[in-house]
């Protein structure tokens, strides 16, 4: 089976959240009937679109594909390990947090058994826009608790003013959560477990308010220093493209991409790789026939699928993301001239 890239169809989720209308990554998407608050680009159960696997869910056509279009790291399949998502909030989101593996290993077998790090880019904001990431200085298990009780919460994390392009790093047993005006592409471990802390009140349209779960929550909100924070993104050199790395740690590594005129890649050797469209429309080149990609899209292109290139018809911004090799990833990054102490603001090992 020669190796392509193929395209996997989205898949939309309500959420209680959630805005009516997905404009302009999705114009189709306008005055919906319920709201849409997350759009799953990698989710196991979409559809692949395109290529051999067409009909197929990506989880089946993972674990079917040949070993050499998952990689050298994922020869034998297991489970798919990069979540991409478009989050569309057109209100908070509950105050959340994850748990890390050795966690979710002990404690959340039954769903899945793995924590959840993730990253945001933000594809768009308004003016005013803003995000909870992480506690203060001294906040404790014990003021965190009596804020609760007092509906205070919000008062003991560090608030973020976001513009369109910020990235933020969000490590397990980060508390976060997310505010309206704005529109963020998450990439994350593969988990779905989430600890809800607080959700202003809320109910369901059957009037019920939604779980929380605070006892766990409790259990592993980090109240020391977290790493996570406010990325600064890296320039990769790339020639006549804008190429970013946003951030990257064990479980993914994520550049932006923006280019008026056609756009060389690195090989692919080794890993493979998802490409996310935020804007603009051409072709994928490789060495068989050219796909062309759209705004909203979603490719998988396979470990072995070698050079290839992307070739505008309109200014196009894409989100790259791979299972990276922290080391060489380093390493590569040094020789092309970036220092130690900038790799460590952007590089999450």
């Amino acid at each position: 089976m020669n190796a392509e890239p193929f395209r996997i169809e989205p898949a939309f989720v309500p959420r209680i959240w959630g805005a009516r209308s997905l404009a302009p990554l999705y114009p189709e998407k306008t005055n919906l009937t319920e709201p849409i608050g997350e759009v799953w680009l990698t989710g196991v159960d979409c559809k692949v679109a395109t290529g051999p696997f067409a009909g197929e869910t990506l989880g089946k056509a993972w674990r079917e594909m040949p070993p050499e279009w998952r990689g050298t790291r994922f020869a034998e399949p297991g489970d798919f390990p990069i979540l991409i998502k478009f989050i569309f909030p057109n209100d908070k989101l509950s105050i959340q947090v994850h748990p890390d593996d050795a966690y979710a290993d002990a404690h959340e077998k039954a769903a899945g058994g793995r924590g959840k790090t993730e990253m945001w880019n933000v594809v768009s904001a308004k003016p005013g826009a803003s995000l909870l990431l992480g506690l203060k200085p001294g906040a404790t298990k014990d003021s965190f608790a009596k804020a609760l009780e007092n509906q205070t919460l919000e008062d003991l994390f560090q608030r973020y003013t976001v513009q369109t392009g910020d990235t933020y790093f969000v490590p397990a047993r980060t508390p976060h959560t997310i505010g309206p005006d704005m529109v963020i592409c998450e990439v994350q471990e593969y988990s779905d477990i989430t600890y809800r802390v607080y959700d202003y009140g809320r109910v369901d349209a059957h009037g019920k308010p939604r779980e929380l779960h605070v006892a766990k929550a409790l259990e592993v909100v980090d109240f020391g220093d977290s790493q996570g924070g406010k990325s600064r993104p890296l320039t990769i050199p790339a020639g006549r493209a804008s190429r970013t790395l946003l951030a990257a740690c064990a479980y993914f590594a994520t550049e932006r991409w923006e280019f008026l005129a056609t756009a060389p890649s690195d090989s692919t050797e080794g890993f493979f790789e998802l490409l996310i469209v935020l804007a603009g429309k051409g072709y994928i080149h490789w060495h068989g026939s050219p796909r062309m990609y759209d705004q909203g899209q979603c490719w998988f292109l396979p470990a072995s699928l070698g050079q290839y290139s992307m070739q505008p018809e309109q200014k196009s911004a894409v989100i790259r993301s791979y299972v990276p090799d922290l080391a060489d990833l380093g390493a590569k990054l040094v020789r092309s001239g970036v220092s130690r102490e900038e790799l460590a603001r952007t590089i999450f090992a």
